[in-house]
C-alpha cells in the first residue's frame, strides 16, 4: 500500500525522482595546456608541483620512426609556470642521470622523486626537486631501502606511502611491499627514515595505481590493479585494496570493472577516487603486429566511491595517457604527457577539473520555502504586542503550554545537526552514534528530579542565578560569559555548515543561505521574544519530522529491489552496526563506552546548565507541566533518532544502487541535500529544504534569545543600568539584535567546505566550552564541600584541560563533553577540599537540603 501511495503523489506533482541530470554525465572538463617542449613527449617522468610550478623531469620515449628505434631515456627538466592563467615553459636544467619510471609525489618540501630505472638497472635514489627564483634545486634524501621502479606513491599529511613496484628490470621482481617515509620538518632529508609496513595481501605487482582518500571512518591508501608475473606468465589485475594507516590493516574492496594498470588515480572531494587514465589487457601482445594500427588505451575515466564501495564511469577522455601521474594543482588535476599507445608518447598536458551539476530549484520550490520563512517572521510580529516586560520577553509570562515547550526543547537540542549531520553520519558510517541520542531519556531523569526543582525553586530567568547562590557572583559571571561565547560559535557553526549543505539543494550560495537564516531569525526573535521562538520551534518540529518521513519513503522507492534490496545492501555493509566493543578511546570507529560516556556528558551539560534549555523550564505555569515538557522532548528523540539514522542508511542503499548519481564535488554532509535537489519532486523538495532551514533557525533563534537573556539578567540588571522595565525590554531586543548580527557575521566567516563532518565539529565545540557548565552544576548540586575557590579552579582546569586534549592527544572528539564535565567536577572538588573552609548556607542549594533557597534579590556574600 505504501509504494502506490507515494507513486501517486509523485505522479500528481508531475516531476518525479530520477528525471534530473546526473553528475556522471558531465563529470570532468578537460583543458589542453601548452604542450611539453619535447615534441616526442615522455613516459614515466617525475612530476609534481613546487612553488606553484609544474615540474616534469626525466622520462623515456622512442625517436621517430618509433618502430625502428630503441627506447631512449632523458634527464631534461621542464617547468611550467602560470601568471593570470598564462602558462609558460622554462628550462629547468638536468637530472643527475637519465632516468624514468620512478614514483613521484608533491609534498610541502618539493617534488619527492623515488627510484626509477634506465636500460641497464633500477635505482634506489630519492631526491627532492624544488622550483626557486634561481631555478631547480635538487636535494638528496634518504635512499629507498632497495631499488624500485614502476611503483606509485601518495602523500598523506607528513608521510609518503609507496606501494609495490619491481626491484629489477623484469616483472618477475615485482613486490607486494608497502613502505612509509615520514618527512620531519626539522630534520635533514638525508636523515628521514623509511619504514616497512604490512605487505599487501594480494599478489606481488607493478604498474599498480595508488591514491589516498577517506572511507567514512579512516584515511585510506588505495592500491588498484597493475600486473604481475605468475609462473612466467603476465597476470592482469583489477583488484582493489585499502590500507588504513591508523590501524595498519588491509581491507579488500570491490574489484574494478576492468583491468587497470599503469594509470593515474587521485582522490577528489571527500570520498571519491578518479581514474583518469589506465591501460587494460586488450590488444596485449599485439603491439608488434598492429604497430601504428594499435587503437591505444581506452579513452574512458572511472570513479570509485570509497563509502559505498562502488565503481561508475566518469565520462570519455580526449586522450588516455598512461605511465604518468595525476598531479593536483590547486583545485584541478594535471595529467602531464605520457604514453598513448605502445612506443608512442604524447607531449600534451591536460588540466582536468570537476564539473558540478546543478538543478534549477524552480518557482514552486521557492514559493514553498519563502511561504514558510515569511510565516516564521509573521509569528514574530504577532507576539511583539504581547511582550510588556522582560518576564514576557524571556519567559513568556510563564504561560507557555507544556507540549509547546517540549517541542521547543526538542528542536533546540537536535537542530540542523539532525537533518543533515545525522543522515550523513549514518551514510558514511553506521548506527553507533544513535546510541548517544538514546541516552537522552536517561538524562531526563536528572533534569526532572534534580535540575528542574532547583530552577523553579529560585524562580530563575537565567540558569546561572543558581551558580551565584551556590558559589558567588564571580562563578555566575564566568559561566554566563562562557555560555554566550559558546552560543555565538554555535550559531556560526550551525548556520555555516547548514548553508554548505543547502548549497547543493538550492541555487543559493553558502553566504546567501547564512544571511537568509540569520536575518530572518533576527527578525522574528528580536520582535517576538521567547514566545516567538517556542512557537516557531513547535512548527519547525512538525516540518522537520514530516520532511524526514517523506524523504525515507522516496529513498526506499529508489533503491534497486525496494525493501528487499535495501535490506540486502545494508546487511552486506553492516550499516546497522550499533556498537563497537573495543576499548580504544581514539578510534574513528567509536567504542560503545565512549559513545555512552560522551553522550551522557553532552546531555547532562545541556539539560542542567545550558540556558537555551533551562530557560524553557520556567516558561510553563507549574513545575509539573515543565516536567512534562522535558519528558516530551526526551521521548521525541527516540523516533527522531531512528528516523534520521534511517535516512542516512537509506541514502547509502540508494547511492549504492545508483553510484552514477553521486557527485564528487560535494562533501559528505551534502549527501542528503544532493538527494533533495536531484531526486525529490518539485514542491516536496521545497518543503524538505524548508525543514532544513527550520532545523537551523530553531537553533539560531534559541541561541539569540537565551544569550540576550543571560546578558540582561546576569550582567545588566545587577548594575541597575536601566531605570524602567520598558528600558530593560528595549535593551533585551537590542541585545538579541546584536547577538544575532555577530553570530551571522561569524557564520559568514566560518563557511568552509573542508570540514568533513558538521556533527563531529559541533560535538567538539560543545565539549570544549559547554562541558564545564555541566560540571559546575553537578559540583554545586551533588556536593556540600565545594566552594567558590574550588568552582573557579574546576572551571578553569576543565577548560584548559580540554584545550590540551584537543590539541595534543588523539582522543576522539565525542568523548570531550564527558571529559570536560568530569575534569571540572573532580578538580573543583579537590580544590575545595584542599582549600578548606566551610561553605556558606546551603539551604535548598544541594540535593541534600530541601529547605527553600534564598530569594532571588537577596544580596550574596562573596
Amino acid at each position: 500500500m505504501f509504494r502506490p501511495f507515494i507513486l501517486t503523489i509523485v505522479a500528481f506533482i508531475g516531476i518525479g525522482a530520477g528525471q534530473r541530470p546526473t553528475a556522471a554525465q558531465s563529470l570532468l572538463e578537460w583543458q589542453e595546456l601548452p604542450a611539453l617542449p619535447n615534441e616526442l613527449g615522455v613516459a614515466g617522468a617525475f612530476t609534481g608541483v613546487s612553488h606553484d610550478a609544474l615540474i616534469v623531469a626525466g622520462g623515456a620515449n622512442f625517436p621517430r620512426p618509433v618502430w625502428e628505434a630503441d627506447k631512449q631515456w632523458t634527464n631534461a627538466i621542464h617547468v611550467l609556470t602560470r601568471t593570470d592563467n598564462r602558462y609558460v615553459w622554462h628550462d629547468g636544467g638536468e637530472l643527475p642521470r637519465r632516468i624514468a619510471y620512478g614514483a613521484s609525489v608533491t609534498t610541502p618540501h618539493g617534488v619527492l622523486c623515488i627510484g626509477g630505472c634506465d636500460a641497464e638497472r633500477t635505482y634506489a635514489d630519492v631526491f627532492l626537486l624544488r622550483w626557486t627564483d634561481d631555478g631547480i634545486e635538487c636535494v638528496e634524501c634518504a635512499p629507498f631501502p632497495h631499488p624500485v621502479a614502476y611503483a606509485q606513491a601518495v602523500v598523506v599529511g607528513s608521510k609518503v606511502y609507496l606501494a609495490c613496484g619491481q626491484t629489477g628490470l623484469d616483472l618477475a621482481s615485482a613486490t607486494n611491499e608497502m613502505w612509509v617515509l615520514e618527512m620531519m620538518p626539522n630534520v635533514p632529508p638525508t636523515q628521514w627514515k623509511w619504514h616497512e609496513l604490512a605487505p599487501l595481501p594480494g599478489v606481488a605487482r607493478a604498474f599498480n595505481l595508488v591514491a589516498a582518500q577517506h572511507d567514512g571512518f579512516y584515511d585510506g591508501i588505495y592500491v588498484i590493479g597493475g600486473r604481475s608475473a605468475v609462473e612466467n606468465e603476465t597476470k592482469f589485475l583489477a583488484d582493489t585494496w585499502e590500507y588504513r594507516p591508523t590501524t595498519g590493516d588491509w581491507v579488500q574492496r570491490r574489484q574494478a570493472p576492468r583491468v587497470m594498470m599503469a594509470g593515474e588515480a587521485i582522490g577528489m572531494g571527500q570520498s571519491h577516487l578518479l581514474i583518469l587514465g589506465a591501460a587494460d589487457d586488450s590488444h596485449w601482445g599485439e603491439a608488434e603486429e598492429l604497430k601504428d594500427l594499435h587503437p591505444g588505451f581506452p579513452k574512458e575515466a572511472w570513479a570509485y566511491h570509497t563509502i559505498t564501495d562502488t565503481w561508475t564511469r566518469a565520462g570519455k577522455t580526449p586522450e588516455n595517457l598512461v605511465t604518468t601521474s595525476a598531479v593536483r594543482w590547486d583545485n584541478a588535476v594535471v595529467i602531464p604527457t605520457g604514453e598513448v599507445r605502445p612506443r608512442v608518447r604524447s607531449p600534451k598536458i591536460w588540466l582536468v577539473t570537476l564539473v558540478a551539476t546543478s538543478s534549477g530549484f524552480g518557482w514552486i520550490n521557492y514559493g514553498v520555502l519563502f511561504a514558510y520563512l515569511l510565516a516564521m517572521v509573521g509569528i514574530g510580529v504577532y507576539f511583539t504586542r504581547r511582550n510588556k516586560n522582560t518576564d514576557d520577553y524571556f519567559r513568556g509570562g510563564k504561560q507557555i503550554p507544556w507540549w509547546a515547550a517540549g517541542c521547543s526543547i526538542f528542536a533546540t537540542m537536535l537542530s540542523s545537526l539532525t537533518f543533515t549531520g545525522l543522515p550523513s553520519k549514518a551514510f558514511a558510517q553506521d548506527w553507533v552514534y544513535a546510541i548517544g541520542n538514546l541516552t537522552i531519556p536517561l538524562v531526563a531523569i536528572l533534569a526532572v528530579y534534580v535540575a528542574l526543582p532547583f530552577y523553579r525553586r529560585i524562580d530563575a530567568t537565567s540558569a546561572y542565578e543558581y551558580l551565584q547562590m551556590r558559589f558567588g557572583r564571580p562563578v555566575r559571571l564566568l559561566a554566563s560569559m562562557s555560555f554566550v561565547l559558546f552560543h555565538l560559535f554555535r550559531m556560526a557553526v550551525v548556520m555555516s555548515l547548514t548553508a554548505l549543505a543547502l548549497a547543493v539543494a538550492t541555487p543559493l550560495s553558502p553566504s546567501q543561505s547564512v544571511l537568509l537564516m540569520g536575518v530572518l531569525s533576527i527578525a522574528y526573535c528580536t520582535l517576538g521574544g521567547i514566545e516567538a521562538v517556542i512557537w516557531t520551534d513547535t512548527i519547525q518540529t512538525f516540518v522537520l519530522l514530516g520532511g524526514a518521513f517523506l524523504a525515507v519513503g522516496l529513498l526506499l522507492l529508489g533503491v534497486d529491489g525496494g525493501m528487499s534490496g535495501f535490506w540486502e545492501i545494508t546487511q552486506q555493509s553492516q550499516k546497522f552496526n550499533y556498537a563497537n566493543w573495543h576499548h580504544d578511546i581514539s578510534s574513528a570507529q567509536v567504542a560503545l563506552w565512549v559513545i555512552i560516556a560522551g553522550a551522557v556528558g553532552q546531555n547532562v551539560a545541556s539539560y542542567t546548565a545550558d540556558q537555551a534549555v533551562v530557560q524553557r523550564y520556567v516558561t510553563t505555569p507549574t513545575e509539573q507541566l515543565a516536567a512534562r515538557s522535558i519528558w516530551l522532548s526526551a521521548l521525541l528523540t527516540i523516533p527522531a533518532t531512528i528516523l534520521f539514522f534511517l535516512i542516512g542508511t537509506a541514502l547509502f542503499a540508494f547511492y549504492s544502487s545508483h553510484p552514477e548519481k553521486l557527485d564528487p564535488t560535494i562533501t559528505t554532509d551534502q549527501i542528503f541535500p544532493l538527494f533533495i535537489a536531484r531526486e525529490i519532486p518539485v514542491g516536496l523538495a521545497g518543503l524538505i529544504v524548508a525543514g532544513v532551514f527550520a532545523a537551523a533557525q530553531s537553533t539560531v533563534s534559541t541561541s539569540m534569545n537565551s544569550s540576550a537573556t543571560t546578558i540582561i539578567v546576569d550582567f545588566l540588571r545587577p548594575l541597575d543600568l536601566c531605570t524602567t522595565e520598558g528600558g530593560y525590554l528595549w535593551a533585551a531586543r537590542a541585545c538579541t539584535l546584536i547577538i544575532g548580527t555577530v553570530g551571522t557575521m561569524l557564520g559568514l566567516m566560518f563557511v568552509h567546505p573542508d570540514i568533513r563532518s558538521l556533527f563531529d565539529a559541533f560535538i567538539m565545540i560543545l565539549g570544549l566550552f559547554m562541558g564545564m557548565l555541566g560540571g559546575l552544576f553537578l559540583l554545586g548540586a551533588l556536593t556540600r564541600r565545594a566552594n567558590q575557590w574550588g568552582a573557579m579552579v574546576g572551571a578553569i582546569a576543565g577548560t584548559l584541560s580540554m584545550l590540551v586534549i584537543w590539541r595534543y592527544t588523539p582522543v576522539n572528539g565525542y568523548f570531550y563533553p564527558a571529559a570536560s564535565v568530569s575534569i571540572c567536577f573532580v578538580m573543583g572538588y579537590l580544590a575545595s577540599f584542599l582549600r578548606g573552609g566551610q561553605p556558606r548556607d546551603l539551604a535548598g542549594l544541594t540535593i541534600y537540603e530541601s529547605t527553600p533557597a534564598p530569594a532571588r534579590d537577596e544580596k550574596v556574600t562573596l
